[in-house]
């Protein structure tokens, strides 16, 4: 078998969108609790206002701001206290010229009053009377009825992904239940005869399984659920009946090794057999990476993974990650990128996007772009790269010195 035409990465996408047009995945509706990293999938809009009373923000003195004007430590003004706000309880008082409240941090206001005078600012000169130290403004240590949050307001969009403080805002907006996509499903397999697993002893020739259990990490990583893991032999019939399982459980299947153009290398004839529209790529021009297959059986789509590590892990981040995004509808996403400076020249493959994995060193107050090397079987260049640059099909390589955009792992 031949490699079909050799697609650029951002044609392989551009196929990706159009074949894989249609595939969605399911909602369910989940407690808030339990949405610790789900994906939003309906526009949420808030129940009520927050806050949903005014409240002090300082722990102080509730007053009129217009009786503390002129005050300083030299020439306080001098208030009448009515009383306290109990924290959970409705202020009773009311505020008028030349009265005062003692208010807790988060407490409600009472009505009249414009602001609040820390309590550093105060002193209680017996129980009747406060000495102000310090003017304040209108407006000053409060926080009005829904100044946070407006009913109606959207407060996460369709396709977000939820952190700790989205969940705080959504119990602070009254949302409790909401909809989200199911997590994808993802299907690993490692195909090789020379595979074993991690904890069997191994003959001469023999490879400890890596890929397995790096590929699933990464779609845990991505939000997804690995349904299944298994190594095959290279066996047509046996890989036949192993992609056709996983194609009937998952809607992601992965497959390392076999991806390339040897005798052994069946993927791509595999996934042609097992339905339409079958492979779509079959070769990229990456580095690593080259030899990647791209197809979709049914509502499913198939990956074919180079077997060298390095190489699997770089396309599934750069492909399989891509649909899985694709799948929850996600947000774009955002890559965390430092800047820096190249230490070293570092030369790319003509007509290729080129992945050179780097360390960083913080020097003189900026940092420092330190390509690393190994063969593309080494696990261990991974463990030690800090982040990888990304050297575009049409460009010359990095000169030394040269300013470098550097994507943290």
């Amino acid at each position: 078998m031949k490699l079909l035409k050799v697609d650029s990465v951002e044609e392989t996408k551009r196929k990706m969108d159009h074949y894989f047009e249609g595939i969605s995945l399911d909602v369910e509706w989940i407690d808030i609790a339990q949405a610790l990293g789900r994906i939003a999938a309906e526009n949420l809009y808030a129940q009520r206002e927050v806050p949903e009373f005014p409240r002090s923000t300082v722990d102080g003195y509730a007053v009129m701001a217009k009786d503390t004007y002129g005050a300083s430590e030299s020439l306080p003004t001098f208030l009448q206290l009515e009383g306290n706000v109990e924290m959970g309880e409705a202020a009773a008082q009311k505020i008028v010229p030349g009265k005062g409240v003692y208010v807790p941090t988060g407490g409600m206001l009472p009505n009249g009053a414009d602001a609040m005078v820390m309590i550093e600012y105060v002193e209680s000169l017996d129980g009747d009377t406060i000495a102000v130290y310090k003017a304040v403004a209108p407006g000053e240590g409060i926080m009005q009825q829904g100044e946070d949050i407006q009913k109606g307001e959207p407060v996460v969009a369709k396709g977000k992904k939820l952190k700790p403080q989205d969940i705080g805002m959504l119990a602070a907006a009254g949302i409790f239940s909401i909809k989200v996509f199911k997590k994808p499903r993802v299907f690993v397999i490692s195909t090789g005869d020379e595979l074993v697993h991690p904890k069997e002893e191994t003959k001469l020739g023999q490879v400890r399984d890596i890929n397995t259990y790096t590929l699933s990490a990464m779609a845990l990583a991505c939000n997804a659920e690995v349904v299944g893991q298994v190594i095959v032999r290279d066996d047509f019939q046996l890989l036949q009946n192993t992609v056709k399982h996983a194609i009937e459980k998952s809607d992601v299947v992965v497959v390392s090794g076999g991806s390339s153009v040897g005798k052994k290398d069946v993927t791509a004839k595999v996934i042609d057999s097992l339905g339409e529209p079958g492979v779509f790529i079959h070769g990229v021009a990456v580095k690593p990476g080259k030899p990647t297959i791209i197809g979709r059986v049914g509502d499913t789509a198939v990956f074919g993974l180079p077997g060298h590590p390095v190489s699997a892990m770089i396309i599934y981040k750069v492909f399989v990650e891509y649909i899985l995004r694709r799948l929850q509808q996600l947000e774009e996403a955002q890559e965390v990128v430092i800047y820096g400076i190249c230490d070293a020249n570092i030369h790319s493959s003509p007509g290729k996007e080129t992945y050179q994995m780097v360390q960083l060193e913080e020097r003189d107050h900026q940092w420092i772009v330190k390509p690393i090397y190994g063969k593309s079987g080494a696990i261990s260049l991974m463990t030690k790269a800090h982040g990888y640059i990304k050297i575009r099909e049409n460009q010359e390589g990095i000169h030394k010195g040269e300013g470098v955009e550097v994507i943290l792992l």
